[in-house]
């Protein structure tokens, strides 16, 4: 391992292949080397020979050819560099300070106006060495997903790539320490505060470094700030934030009952802030994450935003719910008693750059990151670096991301109940009989440690060479498991979705919950398109088929391992699996059990997909997260509200029990200690 870093950092190692000057599209495999490359050691000056020579060589508005704005945006951002107006090298980055996410899109917008991969790239190695690391590492992740130059690329984990953003201070500084005695180590990372607080319990959901990629992925494929005229519309981005966050939200409040804990509050403007949080982590450059003590009360952060702001834009925004209709920015009513309301909902909660009305309703999302994140030090007083709030990496670590995503989940949860309840037959299915659905393989979930690389945490040395330092963290996981699900057609050929839901059974106090209780809480598990032959139809779906969930992306080391051998061998590259980074890990499917076996309701729809126009594709393959990340530049592939059949309010449950193509199953979770 060390001998393949060591040959990364060779200034002779690497020369671009033939593919590289011309103006198609190189093979994934030269495209992947080319990202390892450039995010290879971020906070360093470049290491690859070829990609330092273009830097020093390049130009990015010598030839305004290559780009399709004429290079309007290249030679913007050369003259805000010149200028010496972007800000420096080794300094935080946070993508809600508005300068520096302004100069962030400055170089996306060069990225995704570059015409060939060799102009992309070159801007990139450019802008490598004179950007700061986080807002380029930011553009280029970005630009990754969205250019047509990013197609197939993983990219590298972030808990690699800037440890330091997942990781314990009290890790890095033992990987600093083992680095600068050349031994190597492997050190234990604990979750962040002590058994004294009952939050501890829950510490390994919010900290879970796959969640944290998980989430701040959603935001790189969703950005608020994204226009159309970067080449696509975002489809159903408003109510894909509702229904992602949502869904965060009802999987802590699970992980909150396996652990005998109730349901997350929300969050009040005008109570205390319960929890504090301590994140037990630091920067590279700037200083520690800010504390936050318990029952702080909120203030106005001077300059930014006022409390008295939020209780104005919830007001606003609730109104618009009570009176059906949103008012646009020219006055005009946009009706939202309807299925397209809670896309407009969730543009104007958030808000994006989607929204149709940002000055009148604010932007209730981002602002509350931001007033929430900056209670440690409202003033200024000490000027304190960002909270972990003001990161979609770190957001989830605090236990207040929940209470302000469940206060978020209360205004969404009020449209929904506004709209009328859905009639039999809305929820129905004729000619489809779902029998049964039976769980093969015993539902257990259990915790292990998971290892991963520290080595981009310390600085290199042309004296000494990197040590293998790493840290491991215990994680939840589950058996593998499938579901059996047998249908009957009374007609030909139909075209059919299946959705599965697991929904907690009991508070925490035992009460059950009656079906109109619990259905917002239910989980998503799984939604896949099949067809349905006449007569008898048996389907085994797997848990690690889900479209809710993403694979564990391979390791930084392996990345560059298994692409430098692709380059090498002028072999494909195959990484279709690993594409997407945006969905819950797959690991984490099943909420944690307990030793008892924990008591949640199966609840499965197969309702009809003759409107989805995709079904076809959708049937013959498996894209991954699909569900709550959507496809990237395309139609959203269920033409259903999210959540459907369980997002209206169900005045009488008798509505669901007696459709024939519903089934309610009781099933416990075990977890082995």
């Amino acid at each position: 391992m060390q001998l393949l870093l060591l040959c990364l950092v060779a200034t002779s190692a690497f020369a671009w292949p033939n593919s590289y000057q011309s103006d198609h599209i190189p093979s994934l495999a030269v495209r992947q080397q080319a990202l390892n490359r450039l995010v290879f050691h971020l906070t360093e000056p470049l290491s690859d020979a070829t990609l330092k020579a273009t830097a020093a060589s390049f130009n990015p508005v010598a030839d305004t050819s290559i780009y399709k704005d004429g290079g309007v945006a290249a030679q913007h951002l050369v003259d805000e560099m010149n200028d010496h107006r972007l800000l420096e090298q080794h300094h935080w980055f946070s993508l809600f300070n508005p300068r520096q996410r302004e100069e962030a899109l400055m170089l996306f917008d060069v990225i995704m106006n570059c015409n060939t991969w060799e102009a992309a790239l070159s801007n990139a190695a450019y802008f490598r060495e004179h950007m700061n690391e986080g807002e380029f590492l930011y553009a280029l992740y970005a630009a990754v997903i969205h250019s047509e130059f990013g197609k197939g690329i993983v990219l590298p984990p972030l808990y690699e790539v800037t440890p330091h953003m997942f990781t314990n201070s009290e890790v890095i500084q033992k990987a600093y320490s083992a680095q600068m005695t050349q031994h190597a180590g492997k050190f234990k990372m604990e979750f962040t505060g002590s058994q004294k607080n009952p939050e501890q319990h829950v510490a390994y959901f919010g900290e879970d470094i796959g969640m944290n990629v998980h989430h701040v992925t959603w935001h790189l494929d969703f950005p608020f700030w994204w226009k159309d005229s970067y080449g696509y519309h975002l489809d159903r981005k408003g109510e894909l934030f509702f229904w992602a966050h949502h869904q965060l939200t009802v999987r802590f409040d699970a992980e909150r009952l396996s652990n005998h804990m109730n349901l997350v509050d929300e969050l009040y403007w005008d109570r205390p802030i319960v929890e504090g949080f301590a994140p037990h982590t630091t920067y590279r450059y700037g200083g520690e994450f800010p504390t936050r003590p318990d029952n702080v009360n909120f203030e106005d952060v001077d300059g930014i935003i006022r409390v008295r702001d939020m209780i104005i834009h919830e007001s606003r925004i609730r109104d618009a719910i009570a009176h059906g209709y949103i008012t646009s920015k020219d006055g005009s009513h946009i009706n939202i008693r309807n299925v397209e309301g809670i896309n407009h909902l969730g543009n104007i909660i958030e808000s994006s750059v989607y929204s149709p009305n940002a000055q009148y309703y604010g932007a209730l999302h981002n602002e509350a990151h931001i007033i929430l994140g900056r209670q440690a030090d409202p003033h200024g007083k000490y000027n304190l670096p960002p909270s972990v709030m003001e990161h979609f990496e770190t957001a989830t670590r605090d236990p207040a991301f929940f209470r302000l995503h469940k206060y978020m989940d209360g205004i969404f949860k009020e449209h929904k109940d506004s709209l009328p309840p859905y009639t039999k037959e809305q929820i129905g299915f004729p000619g489809v009989h779902l029998k049964s659905t039976t769980i093969e393989g015993q539902l257990e979930t259990y915790f292990e440690d998971f290892e991963f690389d520290l080595r981009m945490a310390v600085d290199t040395s042309e004296i000494v060479g990197l040590v293998d330092v790493s840290t491991y963290v215990s994680r939840l996981n589950h058996k593998e498991f499938a579901y059996n699900f047998e249908i009957s057609s009374d007609s030909g050929e139909v075209h059919a979705v299946v959705r599965v839901f697991l929904c907690p059974r009991r508070d925490n106090n035992g009460i059950i919950f009656t079906f109109e209780e619990g259905r917002f809480k239910c989980i998503e598990m799984d939604k896949f398109w099949t067809k349905l032959n006449a007569g008898d139809n048996h389907i085994k779906r797997k848990s690690s088929q889900s479209s809710v969930t993403s694979p564990d992306i391979p390791s930084f080391s392996k990345l560059i391992h298994d692409a430098d051998a692709a380059v090498a061998s002028g072999s494909d590259l195959h990484l279709e699996e690993f594409e997407r980074s945006c969905g819950i890990p797959n690991r984490m499917l099943l909420p944690k059990g307990t030793t008892q076996g924990m008591e949640f309701a199966l609840v499965v729809a197969v309702t009809d997909a003759s409107e989805d126009s995709q079904h076809d594709s959708l049937e013959a393959t498996e894209a991954h997260a699909h569900a709550q990340c959507g496809v990237i530049g395309e139609t959203y592939p269920d033409h259903q509200p999210m959540g459907f059949p369980l997002d209206r309010h169900i005045p009488d449950e008798r509505v669901f029990l007696h459709s024939g193509n519903v089934g309610y199953t009781i099933v416990k979770v075990f977890h082995k200690e």
